[in-house]
């Protein structure tokens, strides 16, 4: 699951961080619900900071920036059509869950690698 995912990636000392649609307090509830919340600290960017929201790739490289990394160097998991297209927009891997609410076959763009189910998520990201 993505507890195991983040897991991995804390021990490969890969940063991560949360850049969603929705507003802070909405994350902030959401990720508490989760118990994820901890594990993003500083590290969370919603739309509201930018002038355009997903499609637009705005977000994305917002939180690039605040994050000192070049977006080509950028690995996004969306669940979303809208974040696929932004994520791509950005220039970045985007990696397009189809295991959730949204069907597989309405994340399928150009650019982005859909997968169905999160344990697969490690050897998309060479983590295996």
């Amino acid at each position: 699951g993505v507890v195991e995912v983040l897991d991995r990636l804390d021990a490969e000392q890969i940063t991560t961080c949360v850049a969603s649609s929705g507003s802070h307090e909405k994350m902030t509830f959401t990720l508490g619900l989760t118990g994820l919340d901890h594990r993003f600290a500083g590290r969370i960017f919603s739309a509201t900071e930018v002038e355009h929201g997903k499609p637009a790739p705005d977000l994305f490289i917002h939180a690039a920036s605040r994050m000192g990394v070049d977006p080509c160097g950028c690995v996004v998991v969306e669940d979303s059509r809208p974040g696929v297209e932004a994520a791509v927009a950005a220039g970045m891997r985007a990696l397009a869950y189809g295991g959730g609410v949204t069907p597989p076959a309405r994340l399928e763009l150009d650019g982005a690698e859909v997968f169905l189910r999160m344990d697969a998520l490690p050897a998309l990201l060479a983590l295996d």
